[in-house]
């Protein structure tokens, strides 16, 4: 067997790690940057935090905010316009996932006009050069996608989401600046956790996991179970630790691959507009306990994270299901969600639902083989 990891060329991390943005642009030959962000954080000031160390250094920018929650097709296209006209060289991924995925798109159909219609770059795109260069500042602490090589679009025409995995479309400098995700609000908090937490786990337990990505997930999933709760209360302290969480498991599932959770959360991000941190802390427990007669000793290592007493020695079947209960107790805690009911699913989305899941490209990296009857059995019980 052959693994392959990818990463990013250099990251920064820590408070005031934004202030080496100029200094890695100027060292790379850059001129001029194309922010790629949302209307939120330019209310909030968060993009201005950016932009003011860029003046600083007398590196010029223009900024692109037409990004939308759960980014659709055609925001990337209208950035690829915007891009075109700006002079720009490089750009600047700044927010959470939406912008982060946004920006990735923009680089590679700028860097491959070929894939115009973003719709053909769905699965592994037979991308031929890289992106523009892209510098990744996540404002959030969860998808990761500033040390990824996937981006999720929305597809609005037909309701769905899709993933799209290319190396080509990887950052090259990551920013993990933990000052521009203190001011998350608590509900982002926890919706991003929860997706940080989903991808360590599902990034753990996949097939194409190893001793590597292991090493990674395993401690991501440690930090996370130690410091989510304490961060959506305002630990700052603990919110730097989340930060630096969500780039580890980052760095393990973009290269490993996810599974059942994420198939089935993006349906309802697709057709309901569900947020995908909600969906996946809504999806993980229920797919945990569908899993865990299939990962051998895994879950051993996951209750021991969270603090069950005999994980390491108890009896198998029993640690499973402390481990199940210890991720449920964890999200009931939080306040998301727990039934796809509570987020606008009727019974009569929940055939649509299973085939998109089924058809989803994360859901054959599970390790249970899920046929579409088992998805749409998992959605019913969570009604």
């Amino acid at each position: 067997m052959v693994y392959r990891m990818i990463f990013n060329q250099t990251a920064y991390f820590g408070r005031g790690a934004i202030k080496e943005i100029p200094v890695a642009a100027k060292a790379r030959g850059f001129t001029k940057a194309f922010i790629v962000t949302d209307p939120v954080l330019l209310e909030t000031g968060t993009v201005a935090k950016v932009t003011a160390v860029l003046d600083e250094a007398g590196l010029p920018y223009e900024i692109f905010d037409n990004v939308k929650p759960n980014p659709p097709v055609e925001c990337i296209q209208d950035g690829v316009k915007k891009f075109a006209s700006a002079g720009a060289d490089f750009l600047i991924g700044l927010g959470g996932g939406s912008p982060q995925d946004t920006c990735k798109g923009i680089g590679i159909v700028t860097a491959n006009p070929e894939f115009t219609d973003v719709l053909s770059l769905e699965g592994v795109a037979d991308t031929k050069n890289p992106s523009v260069p892209i510098f990744g500042v996540p404002t959030t602490a969860g998808t990761a996608s500033e040390t990824t090589i996937n981006y999720v679009i929305t597809d609005t025409a037909n309701k769905r989401k899709f993933v799209a995995v290319d190396p080509h479309d990887i950052p090259v400098v990551a920013f993990v600046d933990p000052d521009l995700t203190d001011s998350m609000p608590r509900g982002l908090k926890v919706a991003t956790g929860l997706d940080a937490l989903t991808h360590a786990i599902e990034g753990f337990v996949t097939p194409g996991a190893w001793a590597l990505s292991d090493c990674l997930s395993m401690q991501t999933i440690r930090m996370i179970a130690q410091n989510l709760a304490k961060s959506a209360d305002g630990d700052v302290a603990a919110g730097e630790q989340m930060a630096y969480a969500s780039y580890i498991t980052g760095m393990a599932y973009s290269n490993v691959g996810l599974g059942l959770v994420h198939g089935m959360a993006h349906p309802l991000g697709g057709r309901l507009g569900v947020a995908h941190g909600v969906a996946n802390g809504i999806l993980l427990a229920p797919v945990m306990e569908y899993n865990k007669d299939y990962i051998g000793e895994k879950y051993r290592d996951i209750a021991q994270a969270f603090g069950v007493a005999d994980a390491m020695n108890g009896n198998l079947e029993t640690v499973r299901e402390e481990a199940v209960q210890a991720v449920h107790r964890l999200t009931v805690d939080l306040g998301n969600p727990t039934k796809i009911s509570q987020v606008g699913a009727t019974e009569a989305d929940l055939k649509p639902l299973a085939h998109d899941a089924f058809h989803d490209v994360c859901t054959p990296g599970n390790p249970r083989k899920a046929t579409e009857e088992d998805i749409l059995a998992i959605y019913t019980s969570l009604m």
